[in-house]
């Protein structure tokens, strides 16, 4: 795949060429729109939604979730306060009627935020000050250089349901701000997702103490790195995947935590 002439194509019909403007938005395309890699997330996630479905993409980054939604036929919010990525999504989405762009951090109540770029490596661009502080003390994430800073507007999941509908599913990857985003949520969803990293599990538990808040009876699964496969054999309850969390070696490093209304979409 030639990045400088990348096309992808969303319920047939093809988009304009995307230039990417860094290497780093270059190496992100290569890795998630790699060859076979969109029939193996269609696959796992066609458990989460049908056509006609609306999915939350948050922390959109390159938009291969977004674009997965609308392979399997659903509508989609794609959420990315990066203003470089924000531009590749108007260019990969900016024409479907199907796909609705957001600009904002996603927080606990709505307002302003600084958000933090890492130019070398917007895959962890944060709005958390305890996820840089948490990288700075662990030596695999020595390298990483937060060097420029922008303030966005923070919405919340609430504001976004009521501005564009209530999503049979929402994948959060927000680097470290999972669980101020998921406080910004006051009824369940049929399904979601959060990133959870070893570098910060307490945020990870926080976002489990969210959903639980919810009062709502949800069963978990998790995958790990960016496996399409369930890591456990069954659906748990979120004590069972707490103390899973808590147990993995460091090097496992991040992976997203599933829950679900409907304990047959965790199995």
């Amino acid at each position: 795949m030639s990045l400088g002439h990348l096309r992808l194509d969303l319920n047939g019909q093809g988009l304009p060429p995307v230039a990417p403007e860094s290497a780093a938005i270059g190496r992100s395309l290569r890795i998630y729109y790699a060859p076979g890699r969109a029939a193996e997330l269609d696959g796992f996630l066609a458990r989460f939604l049908a056509p006609g479905e609306l999915g939350f993409d948050i922390g959109a980054h390159v938009g291969d979730r977004t674009a997965s939604f609308r392979r399997l036929g659903a509508r989609a919010l794609a959420v990315e306060p990066q203003p470089r990525l924000q531009r590749l999504l108007r260019l990969l989405f900016g024409r479907d009627p199907g796909v609705a762009l957001d600009q904002s951090l996603v927080g606990s109540q709505r307002g302003r935020a600084t958000l933090h770029l890492n130019r070398a490596n917007p895959t962890v661009a944060t709005a958390s000050a305890a996820f840089m502080q948490a990288a700075a003390g662990a030596e695999a994430w020595r390298d990483q250089v937060w060097d420029a800073a922008i303030e966005l507007p923070v919405t919340t999941l609430d504001a976004l349901i009521d501005a564009h509908g209530e999503p049979q599913f929402a994948k959060l990857d927000v680097e470290g701000f999972e669980a101020a985003a998921l406080a910004g949520l006051s009824r369940p969803l049929r399904s979601l997702s959060f990133e959870f990293t070893t570098l910060q599990r307490r945020t990870a538990l926080d976002a489990l103490r969210a959903l639980e808040a919810l009062g709502a009876d949800y069963s978990f699964n998790a995958c790990l790195g960016e496996e399409m496969r369930f890591a456990l054999d069954a659906p748990v309850h979120a004590g069972t995947l707490a103390r899973w969390l808590e147990a993995l070696p460091e090097q496992a490093n991040s992976g997203d935590v599933y829950a679900s209304l409907e304990v047959a979409r965790v199995s």
